[in-house]
């Protein structure tokens, strides 16, 4: 599960219309992340986008399967499925994946946004 520098790159400059983007390497592949949320996913230089209930049926539509691994034996499925290749050549078309994968990525995000996080603390005193 890898992530060649040139990939990377050609994605940060596809997603550059969603504001800073980073890229964090992890277990041989990489997180992608805006917002301070990781929307994304690399494997194999091969791009995987966040989605839910509500918006896994457009990959499904295109016959594209989730991010999955070996654990112990099983197949996990995780909640990142694999993008269009097309995206990679249509940069309006990957924003618009990439933004509804941002708003799932911020919508399911475990962390209290900072909003949350500076009226936990306002309440402490």
């Amino acid at each position: 599960m890898s992530a060649s520098e040139g990939f990377i790159e050609l994605l940060k400059d596809s997603l550059r219309g969603l504001g800073p983007v980073s890229v964090r390497r992890m277990f041989g592949g990489a997180g992608v992340y805006a917002d301070g949320v990781m929307f994304g996913l690399i494997a194999e230089d091969t791009f995987y986008l966040k989605a839910d209930a509500a918006t896994k049926g457009a990959f499904e539509a295109e016959g594209l399967p989730p991010f999955a691994y070996e654990s112990h034996g099983r197949t996990v499925a995780m909640s990142y499925w694999r993008i269009p290749e097309r995206l990679l050549d249509d940069p309006d078309e990957m924003l618009s994946w990439a933004r509804a994968a941002l708003d799932v990525a911020r919508r399911t995000s475990r962390r209290p946004s900072p909003r949350a996080r500076a009226a936990k603390t306002r309440g402490r005193g």
